[in-house]
């Protein structure tokens, strides 16, 4: 497939003129990629015998005794979540959204927005990943991933970098002492399907929610605003970490894994409803 087979940056610009301009796009390194090259960004998938809940409305969701926003990288002028990565062209999302929720729910639980978290994906991913007979080319599901996590836990970066598992893919070159560099979580709470949940979650300051969603090519393009799909084919499934929302805008507030220098500078807002977000797979860890 070639990048003529795309859809192009003026056709999307053009319907999102038409549809009131919800969200700015751009030309970046992901949206000039081809369809299939793109695929490779991804890498959620259901679960064996997983089904999407039904659709539910766009419109905000009513709430109560829940703040109108909330953002876990300003509470108090304080930020709970950690630098964005980058997954790169491997299908290994899930291991970038479950890190980032378990790193950031250590932040709060200890009330240290300065702590030294930084945790293996190729840990997580290329080992445990591994395991289960999962790799870059066929992705894995969020609640095996926090499984694992659970189980056998996960090293930190320094004892298992990214690039390094990236170009072996195989587990090997895990530090020495690595069985006694795990982190493990107590367990984790199925949220998905019920967005008041996530809200409470999320401003009870448990944490970051673990949540996969359906990427159309239109959302390679996004810089800014709050995402809605207008344009273009179902590319895969997704996996990032819900770190907000924002009932005034009507919409979640996400950390991806495609580097800085995609989205607002590597975070986007996705509208209520849109794309399976609550409807796949959501989870809280603690």
């Amino acid at each position: 497939m070639t990048n003529q087979d795309n859809i192009s940056l003026e056709h999307i610009t053009s319907v999102l003129n038409k549809n009131g301009n919800p969200w700015e796009p751009e030309m970046n390194n992901l949206f000039s990629l081809s369809l299939n090259e793109k695929k490779n960004y991804l890498g959620a998938i259901l679960p064996p015998n997983g089904s999407i809940i039904s659709s539910i409305s766009s419109t905000p969701f009513e709430t109560t005794n829940i703040p109108k926003s909330y953002d876990l990288r300003n509470i108090n002028g304080e930020n709970f979540v950690t630098a964005v990565k980058f997954q790169k062209d491997c299908g290994s999302c899930i291991a970038f959204g479950a890190v980032s929720t378990v790193e950031n729910t250590l932040m709060l639980q200890r009330n240290d927005p300065n702590l030294a978290i930084d945790l293996s994906e190729a840990h997580l991913f290329f080992c445990h990943g591994k395991d289960a007979g999962r790799d870059c080319s066929n992705g894995w599901w969020v609640e095996n991933a926090l499984i694992a996590f659970k189980d056998k836990g996960v090293v930190d970066e320094d004892c298992y970098r990214y690039d390094d598992g990236l170009a072996r893919k195989d587990c090997s070159g895990l530090c020495s002492d690595a069985n006694n560099r795990a982190t493990k979580i107590a367990g984790f709470e199925n949220l998905t399907g019920n967005p008041t949940k996530i809200k409470e979650w999320i401003s009870s300051n448990k944490g970051a929610v673990c949540s996969t969603f359906d990427v159309y090519e239109d959302f390679y393009s996004y810089k800014s605003g709050v995402y809605k799909h207008l344009s273009g084919s179902l590319v895969g499934g997704h996996c990032v970490a819900i770190i907000g929302y924002d009932d005034n805008q009507g919409c979640w507030i996400c950390k991806n894994s495609w580097d800085t220098s995609w989205g607002d500078q590597g975070f986007f807002q996705i509208a209520y409803g849109e794309c399976n977000i609550e409807n796949k797979e959501n989870y809280g860890v603690y």
